[in-house]
């Protein structure tokens, strides 16, 4: 991501985003430039959001991949996580029909560039969420997860699933991911380190 130091309202920032070609992220008056993500990033992302489709196919559950923009009332921001879960009713921004505000899970596939916002600002923004009950932060590099999930007395508790036999539960959508869905067919794709 690029940050542009240029400050903008809100209303012009919605503006400009239905316009664009590109994904902006809005964080405190500034626009954050999303760049373009690794063939790992896209496929493990896309694995996530195809095994919660199947998990949630017959609940009131939508999921949705990256260009779903959040909208986080009480910050004001804006922000395309890789992945999103919304359960019952879709609430959507009052001014913008297409910013989502109820998520109850959240998704971001890490990288180098977008690892320390991830884990930093950004998921404390999305801390002031208040239908978010889960946030995860996928690894590219091995097969582990970080699973934040909020209790009820609004702490954060941390479990980390790594190894392709590991499995992740997802108490707020009463479902498991399984790491090896997660990181299915990175074995096609050239080798990292190449």
């Amino acid at each position: 991501m690029i940050a542009t130091r240029a400050k903008m309202d809100e209303a012009t920032y919605l503006e400009q985003e239905r316009r664009s070609d590109t994904k902006h992220e809005f964080i405190n008056g500034e626009i954050l430039a999303m760049s373009g993500a690794s063939a790992r990033h896209n496929v493990i992302a896309a694995n996530i959001l195809s095994s919660l489709s199947v998990l949630l196919r017959s609940r009131p559950c939508i999921v949705y991949g990256p260009d779903q923009r959040i909208h986080i009332p009480s910050t004001g921001a804006y922000c395309y996580p890789d992945v999103s879960v919304a359960c019952g009713r879709q609430q959507m921004h009052t001014r913008d029909a297409d910013s989502l505000t109820n998520p109850v899970l959240l998704v971001e596939v890490l990288s180098d560039s977008t690892e320390a916002y991830d884990r930093g600002a950004k998921f404390a923004d999305y801390r002031n969420i208040p239908s978010l009950e889960e946030y995860l932060l996928v690894s590219q590099l091995e097969e582990r997860i970080e699973h934040f999930h909020r209790l009820p007395t609004g702490q954060w508790i941390l479990t980390v699933a790594q190894g392709k036999e590991a499995v992740l539960e997802l108490p707020a959508l009463s479902a498991a991911l399984a790491l090896h869905e997660v990181y299915a067919k990175l074995d096609l794709l050239p080798d990292p380190a190449q």
